[in-house]
């Protein structure tokens, strides 16, 4: 099925995640009640791949400091045009008004990498 991705890298410090956690568990609802389909957020567990060069790390790439670990999400729509009419309700929902302010989050938003994706291979269970 074709659908359309929205992607994240977040290096967040170790001793934050749990926080984040509560974060996203509360804006997967948010997301899931305005339509996306699926909802994932992914904290590193294995990133220091043997044979893998160093510089293609996520820790590396994401420039993650010792005391940190990297998280990767995404969320899945219809459509590039499904989600920006599911994105544009999710800004303006009032739950998560508290976590837009600046200072809010658990991690530095600059150093978040965000971006688009059109789905080309989807191989479901």
């Amino acid at each position: 099925m074709p659908s359309y991705i929205d992607g994240f890298v977040i290096p967040v410090p170790a001793d934050k995640i749990d926080e984040y956690m509560k974060i996203a568990k509360k804006a997967s609802k948010v997301w899931k009640d305005h339509g996306a389909l699926e909802y994932w957020e992914c904290v590193g567990d294995d990133l220091q791949i043997e044979g893998m060069p160093p510089s293609a790390s996520f820790p590396k790439i994401t420039k993650a400091k010792p005391n940190e670990t990297v998280v990767f999400s995404w969320i899945r729509y219809k459509s590039r045009k499904h989600r920006d009419q599911v994105t544009a309700k999710v800004m303006k929902d009032p739950r998560l008004e508290p976590y837009m302010q600046p200072g809010a989050m658990p991690f530095d938003m600059k150093r978040m990498s965000y971006g688009g994706f059109k789905s080309v291979v989807s191989v479901q269970e």
